[in-house]
């Protein structure tokens, strides 16, 4: 092996090896189990970020775990077509090269571009996932777009068509005006920001008078402009001032429509006026209202946000109204709406009906993509039926067919649930599927997998002109298919029968609406087995936390503060990590604030980690389901780790390698430190086991470093040297024996979090400890071996590492050297006590470096002495003549007085008011943290030197 381990080296080679010679192909053998993870398909535009590299982490641990207990795996792969961010990405692209835009150059050559962007861009995401070790069946890589996936969303749309689960309907929704199109909630984001209410007086018709015996009702709004779509002013029927009111009309400003005062628990008497305009084609809460109360809805806006010509009135249920005048006075009529906001409130003043203007900080909806505020919008769409689905999908749940980890988020998914709104999945957008729809000259609709089979259902012929719908579908509609349309249905596949239902889905909590329910609910409406029960996608979804920043934050590229998994793997320098987080940026001022954060984060950039650091740090922080502050000390130190484990394996190697390690029989005994770390290795793999299979990834993260680390490095290796050094043939063969094959399990057990690492070292190992294969991942995974378990060897091991460090306490406490070899005295031995010391004595003294070791009875008076416990018994070394008294307090003194200084000074900052008050909570966590261990090293070295003076 080489002195050092170098990733870079080896992990793209090693990779490119695995995927030629098909090791992450599905298995097909009928006899062994299944298992199947379905990966959340990124979107085609995208490249992998923290939260990607996390989730795949925790995905690849699970699949190479359960690879290698002999399962048919499948980690499927693929990519989402991402209907907004692709169209936008080419639309750039074409403007950027001024070619033609996508209105010049129509429907089927703009998507003609996309395809052409996909093949030429859309790999990004495979190439880093292979970076991260992601042992996906690339022979099935599928896209949302690509033919078969297609076909399963078209007939999933015409099904549900045909069940009476999809219609089209007029209704509100999330409108982009820069993007023309509807957009889901997940692709608006709200932000704070100063704004204003203006009060406004509506009034009253027919001569009527508040009780307070105004001629007016006063409403606030914080959008003015919406004022011109009013059908209702609504108060609450238990005011008193109103409830005269209620039944009468006012008179509607600027437009002279009359228009009623109604009774809702929408109106809040102790907000504002206790009066709330309602305009139910511009506000999600005055659509509920209107609907409650079957008013009108007039819609003022065109799709660009312009005040139209003419209002477009409908009743409460969608169809056209011609009863309602909708007319909209000329002034405003093509206004843009925050333009025209300005002039309704100037007119509202120039009447002398604007009460006041009062400033708010208010949330305002963003998309997420265009960046512009989203407007409410009444429109046509279409909607999937989603009560009767959820019936199913909920009780899916509740009896257990699938469960969440952590179990909380249950509570999430059934309150979004049980009051679900029927689903929009229209897009007016040109990439994604186009809903398959025709429409006659009258406007009659037709639902049908292609025209042809529209025209021979509805027997209609050439005479007849269709027009096919121009919307597309939303692509959560597409990815909500993802687990059985890659398996090849509609078609009943062998891998559909295989693999479906899948065993887990890893996801953020943050989509378990847009996506999880969604797949629960097409999946067991369209999916059935055998018997005809609905059949599940999953049984677990295995919610994940977010990847956070080292404060908490969001990461976020305005911020500043994303970090790419492929630096971390092959480190960045500082310019190029300041290009990377600056280069974007519009705004000079706030590109100079990230590179001043950046220098003082990564002064000389970021050190290149390797993949399996990377993983490590990423499974050792995955606590269930809670958000995970990133931090790079974790990462440095399991780093660290690596370097550690490679180490440990060239010591392995260099002292078995040509070597009789017993394979070829031979006598063969094992001293007690093999039956220990043999014992401690049985433990280590139960509690690894255990731990992968609860999804306790931190825990097993954190069990195989404890064993790694600790108890093999540390201390085994170092047990042997007695035994490879003296110790008699046979008693060197059961340890090379215990070397090899305690290190071969070892990497085994590791394999699925650091499979780069592991397969490394296991090629050169492997054939010591009698094991044969061409590659780890397709080895067994160890198995807990309880004929390998000697509790006695391991109680009595752990009693000499008691004593071993005992002694290394004292050395360290009173400054005497590690190679000055000492006499040790011990008192008030237990008889086991007495059993191990005499089946050790010779390996205590070579271990702990004595000269010589006397038992002392409980009678028997000690010199001046140096002592430690060890359970009840004493362990004394005698301090005359090992030190210099004199010096030692001198030494120690100084270390005193150095002590009290920093505590003093620390205890200032804590007792200072000013400071306590202004400093992050952060801050004052360490100050404290540093105070309690300053009185606890001062307690030390005045103990010392209390010891020391005595001698």
């Amino acid at each position: 092996m080489e002195k050092t381990f170098n990733p870079s080296q080896i992990e793209q080679a090693m990779y490119q090896a695995w995927e030629s010679k098909g090791y992450f192909k599905a298995g097909s053998d009928d006899s062994q189990d299944n298992y199947c993870i379905m990966i959340p398909p990124p979107n085609v535009t995208g490249s992998l970020h923290m939260g990607h590299a996390f989730q795949h982490t925790i995905m690849d641990a699970l699949i190479r775990y359960q690879r290698m207990q002999g399962k048919n795996t499948l980690w499927q792969v693929g990519t989402d077509h991402a209907g907004i961010a692709t169209q936008m990405v080419v639309e750039r692209k074409l403007a950027a090269e001024s070619q033609p835009d996508r209105h010049a150059l129509g429907r089927d050559a703009f998507i003609e571009k996309i395809w052409q962007w996909k093949a030429e861009s859309g790999g990004t995401i495979s190439d880093q996932m292979r970076r991260l070790g992601n042992s996906v069946d690339w022979q099935r890589e599928r896209f949302t777009m690509d033919e078969g996936l297609s076909n399963a969303v078209q007939e999933v749309f015409v099904r549900l068509y045909q069940d009476d689960l999809i219609y089209r309907g007029k209704r509100l929704v999330n409108w982009d005006p820069k993007l023309h199109t509807a957009i889901s909630d997940l692709e608006v984001e709200n932000k704070d920001q100063n704004g204003h209410f203006w009060h406004l007086r509506y009034p009253l018709a027919d001569g009527a008078v508040t009780a307070d015996g105004k001629d007016y009702l006063v409403v606030a709004t914080t959008r003015p402009e919406t004022m011109l779509g009013d059908t209702a002013v609504a108060v609450n029927a238990e005011d008193p001032r109103y409830q005269a009111l209620i039944g009468k009309e006012v008179l509607l400003p600027l437009v002279n429509r009359r228009i009623p005062i109604i009774a809702d628990d929408h109106a809040d008497m102790e907000k504002g006026s206790g009066c709330v305009k309602i305009t139910p084609a511009h506000d999600f809460n005055d659509y509920e209202v209107g609907k409650r109360h079957q008013l009108p809805m007039i819609n003022v806006l065109s799709t660009h946000a312009a005040i139209l010509t003419e209002g477009e009135c409908f009743h409460s249920n969608g169809e056209a109204n011609s009863d309602l005048s909708a007319a909209i006075p000329a002034e405003f009529q093509g206004l843009d709406r925050f333009v025209a906001r300005k002039a309704i409130v100037a007119a509202f003043d120039a009447a002398g009906l604007l009460e006041k203007v009062e400033a708010i900080t208010n949330t305002l909806p963003y998309g997420d993509r265009s960046g512009v505020v989203i407007e409410p919008l009444l429109t046509d769409q279409w909607y999937v039926r989603t009560a009767p689905l959820a019936k199913t999908a909920i009780e899916a749940v509740e009896n257990g067919d699938i469960q969440f980890v952590p179990k909380q988020y249950e509570n999430m998914y059934y309150s979004w649930m049980r009051d679900i709104q029927d689903w929009c999945i229209s897009r007016q957008l040109w990439w994604g599927h186009r809903i398959p729809a025709w429409y006659d000259d009258s406007g009659k609709v037709y639902v049908g997998r292609n025209e042809q089979e529209v025209r021979s259902q509805h027997g209609l012929d050439d005479s007849v002109s269709l027009r096919q719908d121009d919307d597309v579908l939303d692509t959560w509609f597409s990815s909500g298919l993802w687990t059985f349309s890659t398996l090849g249905w509609p078609e009943q596949t062998p891998e559909l029968a295989r693999f479906h239902p899948t065993n887990v889905l890893v996801t953020g909590f943050d989509i378990i609406f847009f996506w999880v329910a969604r797949m629960i609910m097409m999946t067991m409406h369209l999916i059935k087995d055998a018997d005809g029960k609905p059949q599940v996608p999953f049984k677990t979804v295995y919610v994940t936390g977010l990847i956070r920043d080292e404060n908490g934050d969001k990461m976020s590229k305005s911020k500043g503060n994303v970090i790419d998994p492929l630096d971390l793997i092959d480190g960045i320098d500082l310019e190029a990590l300041l290009a990377k987080r600056t280069s974007n940026l519009m705004q000079p001022k706030l590109a100079e604030k990230i590179a001043k954060q950046t220098k003082t984060q990564f002064p000389e950039g970021i050190q290149a980690c390797g993949t399996d650091a990377l993983r490590f740090t990423l499974a050792a922080l995955a606590s269930t389901g809670r958000d995970i502050n990133w931090d790079m000390k974790r990462l440095e130190g399991y780093r660290n780790f690596c370097n550690k484990l490679w180490n440990a394996s060239r010591y392995v190697l260099m002292n078995t390698e040509d070597q009789d390690c017993g394979q070829q029989g031979g006598a063969m005994t094992l001293s007690l430190a093999d039956e220990w770390i043999l014992t401690q290795y049985q433990h280590t793999v139960k509690a690894v086991r255990q731990a992968m299979d609860h999804y306790r990834f931190d825990l097993a993260a954190h069990t195989l470093y404890e064993f790694t680390w600790n108890q093999f490095c540390d201390w085994y290796l170092e047990l042997t040297k007695p035994v490879l050094q003296q110790g008699d043939e046979a008693a060197q063969r059961g340890t090379r024996r215990t070397l090899v094959t305690v290190l071969e399990s070892l990497l085994r057990l590791m394999h699925p979090i650091m499979p780069f690492m592991t397969e490394t070292i296991w090629q050169q190992v492997a054939p010591l400890a009698g094991v044969h294969g061409d590659s780890i991942m397709l080895q067994p995974y160890p198995e807990y071996q309880a004929d390998e378990v000697n509790e006695t060897a391991l109680q009595d091991l752990e009693w000499l590492k008691q004593v071993i460090l005992a002694v290394r306490t004292i050395r360290g406490e009173m400054n005497i050297s590690p190679g000055k070899p000492l006499s040790i005295l011990l008192r008030q031995l237990s008889s086991d006590e007495l059993r191990r010391l005499e089946q050790n004595r010779n390996f205590l003294q070579v271990m702990a470096k004595l000269d010589s070791i006397t038992v002392l009875s409980s009678t028997d008076t000690a010199p001046a002495c140096a002592a430690q416990q060890v359970g009840a018994m004493d362990v004394l070394i005698p301090m005359a003549g090992l030190i210099d008294k004199d010096a030692e307090l001198a030494r120690l003194g100084k270390l005193l007085e150095k002590a009290k200084q920093e505590l003093a000074r620390v205890d200032g900052k804590l007792g200072n008011e000013k400071f306590v008050s202004n400093a992050p909570e952060a801050v004052l966590e360490k100050e404290k943290a540093k105070q309690a261990e300053l009185k606890l090293s001062l307690g030390k070295l005045e103990a010392q030197v209390e010891e020391i003076a005595a001698l």
